[in-house]
């Protein structure tokens, strides 16, 4: 079986993969602790300049980067898993760093998967990506910062606009 999440490096580059395909890689707290301990392993890798984070979208009928968090879980009281001490929600939206993070996206970021990609460096995206935090339409709020983020990323008017709809 694989890791839910990957870990790979290649030079001075190293990539992080989310792999849980057939959960929409949705935020789980196993993918929490994998999330922080690769971001751990490539901070402690005096080789390693830069990380990709990315998603296994295999087997999807439209690829998601990333669902946000794991509602089955939240249903079933692991809430507080998904979010790390030192990381907060998937063990990366408040995670201190000293190396970039770069994002590529392929597929739906939605929820708590736009907070993920709001989090990074950078953001690199396919034509075929979509952003949103659909928090607004299950009478939640998006609380790992993406209310703060999305302004600084798109402005203001087009941020409300995402935020409430």
């Amino acid at each position: 079986m694989s890791e839910i999440v990957e870990y790979s490096s290649e030079g001075r580059v190293a990539t992080i993969t989310l792999n849980r395909p057939e959960a929409r890689n949705a935020v789980n707290g196993d993918v929490a602790q994998g999330l922080e301990a690769a971001i751990d392993r490539m901070e402690d890798d005096p080789d390693v300049w830069v990380g990709i984070l990315t998603a296994n979208t295999e087997g999807q009928e439209r690829p998601v980067f990333c669902a946000g968090a794991d509602l089955k879980a939240i249903n079933s009281g692991q809430a507080a898993q998904l979010a790390t001490a030192r990381g907060g929600f998937g063990g990366f939206v408040y995670r201190e760093r000293r190396k970039p993070v770069i994002v590529a996206v392929d597929g739906l970021a939605t929820a708590g998967g736009c907070e993920l990609v709001l989090a990074a460096d950078l953001v690199v995206a396919t034509t075929r990506s979509a952003f949103g935090l659909a928090e607004v339409k299950r009478n939640l709020v998006a609380g790992a910062g993406g209310l703060f983020r999305l302004p600084r990323a798109i402005g203001q008017a087009a941020a409300m606009e995402a935020i409430l709809t």
